[in-house]
């Protein structure tokens, strides 16, 4: 049993640990995320909006992500005035790219943290896959990471982060994903080869590797195979879309600002 003086000083270190309890504040940075319109990409909108920061939700431009981006950005808006605008750019095409960029610099005078999340699948075995399935997965999943972190160093301000989003799938080389898992590869070592060139500007590169995240696309995947993609994740469950955003909101904010050039996993344990 603690005597009363011990009881005294074990209150004393609690309230002294309390008093540092560790935040994330992101308050007066300019963050634009790819791909934003929906799913984990919306989720890590949201996530950094929270964190204080203004968040530009990049879509496609089609009537669907067009309405879906503008919901997220006046719902983040009611919260906090002007703290959320959409820009339409298909990342795959490089004069959309500089021009979305070129909107940022115009409004923002520049830009602290970008993540790449715009992705596209067309799945399909190595014999039937098109060469159109092949350039487009790539054109989007690959090229346009590059294009993006291409002109976002022109407005990005020192000590900017960049998180790109890789995949599993470059890691287990999944049937039927040649396009997808060439592409995601790829994204990862384009961030370890950016991190040594952005240093110099202290502007910090990282990818992310989710494994299967419960989203709308993961919903389509037949009970069946689910069962049995289950039986690879020791925490027996896949991961959620906030998840996923709380590692990014790491990856861009203070907490992080020894981490460069890596690819975080995030699946569970996954080892297939």
């Amino acid at each position: 049993m603690m005597s009363d003086e011990d009881v005294v000083v074990t209150r004393q270190r609690v309230r002294y640990e309390m008093g540092r309890m560790i935040s994330i504040d992101l308050k007066g940075k300019i963050a634009l995320v790819t791909g934003a319109s929906q799913g984990i990409g919306s989720e890590v909108a949201r996530t950094l909006h929270r964190a204080g920061a203004t968040v530009v939700i990049n879509h496609l431009g089609t009537a669907g992500t067009t309405a879906d981006a503008q919901a997220l950005a006046d719902e983040l808006n009611l919260t906090r005035t002007d703290s959320a605008s959409i820009v339409a750019a298909d990342v795959s095409k490089t004069d959309q790219v500089q021009a979305m960029m070129g909107e940022i610099q115009a409004r923002h005078g520049g830009l602290d943290m970008l993540v790449n999340n715009a992705a596209i699948i067309k799945d399909r075995t190595i014999a039937k896959m098109s060469y159109e399935e092949w350039d487009a997965v790539i054109g989007v999943n690959l090229s346009g990471v590059f294009y993006c972190c291409k002109h976002a160093l022109e407005i990005m301000r020192e000590g900017g982060a960049i998180v790109s989003f890789g995949s599993i799938a470059a890691i287990q080389g999944f049937f039927g994903q040649a396009n997808y898992a060439s592409a995601k590869a790829g994204v990862q070592a384009m961030m370890r080869v950016l991190s040594r060139e952005a240093a110099r500007k202290n502007i910090r590169a990282n990818a992310i590797a989710p494994g299967v995240i419960d989203t709308s696309m993961a919903a389509t995947i037949p009970e069946a195979v689910r069962a049995e993609m289950l039986k690879n994740v020791p925490l027996n469950r896949f991961g959620t879309t906030a998840e996923v955003a709380n590692v990014v909101l790491f990856l861009c904010s203070p907490l992080s600002s020894y981490v460069t050039g890596q690819t975080i996993e995030i699946n569970g344990g996954w080892r297939g």
